[in-house]
């Protein structure tokens, strides 16, 4: 077992956005309509708590916004509200907005005949393009009116990967940017206090589509007021039977690459500092993709987490949970799902990654030490922070702090940890020697739900200039640890050590 040591220097200040629940991604948005679905995200925002939320489908015919009739000879528009007040007010009350992703086209107003996905999604342009703005403004007013002001800040991104023609007829550019202006320029005119942002492109020719869209913006004068793409780390998959088998990407790369999104906008002296969202990321971009459900995800993203937020001010990861129908609907419970949490609330190992950046988060946002596999905050209480080893070798962290005496009063500290890897948090192991039931039971969900949390562990460390802990980091694992001041306050006699002794 390797050993590495790290030394804390308490006066240390080191970048680190953790901008971790800011927002989520989920599959189309009717989906919300189900009581599985409703009983995922409940659960994601009791334990983490994602201020928005962003999916498809907003504007597809299962949602029923958008119809046209005939009356006197003369086609008009009427628009339906009935499910998407549904599906907000259940947003709501789990203490989670909509990053409102305009997109797809409902069929009577759609140019052409193109789907995508199994529930048939229309990616092809408007016909009428007045008729398409004015869908999209009376919807931010149904809003407005239904919600209040707070709906100006919740963000819009115009369409869904564009760049990719299974999501954009033909991916045709030039058609995208009118898009973009006409929305863009409607919604300004109605409210420019919503912030609208583009061209949510995927890693597809993303240098291209970025420098273009920002030449369409500058030539045409407008100024989006986010830039969004997409950001995925694997090659491509092989697939067998249901399922994708792909390799992760090295890190270093892509995240020069989410850089270089972040160099051609400053390289705009009209777009220079712009935000930039991650609108989507993940490992696997396939709803199929084994990789989502192991310990070496969670341990991967880890790293992902630490840095995504350097040169990205939000990052939205795809999904919050495993009720999806992109590819159909889910033929056993562990399927390569995109979600973090698999049906009957069994959090996979990265749930846990996502969860400990969040308790990170509220333990400190002042960053005292980061690298490649560890990122380490501190408060008032102490220290805390978030080891991960993404690497076929076991690892011990030795970790020194300078915990001084104060008034010549040497210290007591307690040292919990919580660790999430191939042993002691892995349902996905417990699931497969059961024998791989596609449809587990009652008894047997809760069984895998047993072996689907972290094990804590505790310690009490003696304060002094040097103190050092030693904290193992096993393969694929992430832990997350405290280190705070302890106070003993025994009641009148309780004696520990003899309690653990007697016989």
């Amino acid at each position: 077992m390797k050993t590495e040591k790290i030394s804390v220097d308490a006066a240390a200040s080191v970048y680190f956005n953790n901008n971790v629940d800011y927002c989520v991604g989920t599959g189309r948005l009717g989906l919300a309509l189900t009581e599985e679905y409703l009983k995922e995200l409940k659960f994601v925002q009791d334990m983490i708590g994602f201020s928005y939320i962003r999916g498809h489908g907003l504007f597809s015919d299962d949602v029923a916004i958008y119809h046209e009739y005939e009356e006197d000879g003369e086609t008009k528009v009427e628009y339906n509200y009935t499910y998407i007040d549904r599906i907000v007010d259940s947003y709501l009350e789990l203490g989670i907005r909509p990053y409102l992703e305009l997109g797809f086209m409902p069929e009577k107003l759609a140019s052409g005949t193109q789907t995508i996905f199994y529930w048939k999604g229309n990616t092809t342009p408007p016909k009428d393009y007045q008729k398409w703005t004015d869908m999209v403004i009376a919807l931010l007013d149904h809003l407005k009116a239904r919600y209040g002001e707070e709906v100006t800040d919740w963000p819009i991104e115009v369409w869904n990967e564009p760049n990719l023609p299974g999501f954009w007829y033909k991916a045709d550019m030039e058609e995208y940017f009118r898009l973009f202006k006409e929305t863009f320029l409607a919604i300004k005119a109605y409210d420019d206090r919503f912030k609208v942002g583009g061209p949510a492109i995927c890693g597809v020719r993303d240098a291209e589509w970025i420098r273009g869209f920002l030449d369409f913006c500058k030539k045409e004068g407008i100024r989006p007021d986010t830039i969004t793409r997409h950001h995925y780390t694997v090659g491509f998959p092989d697939r067998i039977g249901h399922y994708d088998y792909s390799k992760l990407e090295d890190s270093k790369m892509r995240f020069e690459n989410l850089q270089s999104t972040r160099d051609i906008v400053d390289s705009y002296e009209e777009f220079k500092g712009l935000p930039i969202h991650l609108t989507e990321f993940s490992t696997s971009y396939t709803p199929r993709g084994v990789i989502h459900d192991t310990n070496i995800n969670a341990a991967y993203l880890a790293r992902q987490l630490a840095g995504l937020g350097d040169v990205n001010e939000a990052y939205s990861y795809w999904t919050f949970g495993d009720v999806f129908e992109e590819q159909g609907v889910q033929n056993s419970l562990f399927h390569g799902g995109f979600g973090m949490v698999a049906s009957g609330n069994i959090p996979k190992p990265t749930f846990w990654t996502f969860y400990f950046f969040k308790q990170l988060k509220l333990f400190s946002e002042e960053c005292v030490y980061r690298d490649d596999n560890a990122v380490i905050v501190k408060s008032d209480k102490g220290y805390a922070g978030i080891l991960w080893n993404i690497d076929e070798e076991d690892r011990v962290k030795e970790i020194s702090f300078d915990l001084k005496a104060e008034n010549g009063q040497k210290k007591e500290y307690t040292l919990v940890t919580k660790t999430v890897d191939e042993t002691c948090c892995n349902p996905l192991k417990l699931w497969h020697d059961l024998g791989e039931p596609a449809y587990p039971t009652g008894e047997e969900t809760e069984l895998i739900k047993s072996a689907a949390r972290p094990l804590a562990a505790s310690d009490v460390v003696k304060g002094a200039a040097d103190t050092t802990i030693s904290v193992p980091v096993r393969k694929n694992g992430v832990v997350y640890f405290t280190l705070t001041e302890r106070h003993f306050t025994p009641d009148r006699g309780y004696d520990y050590d003899k309690v653990i002794s007697y016989h």
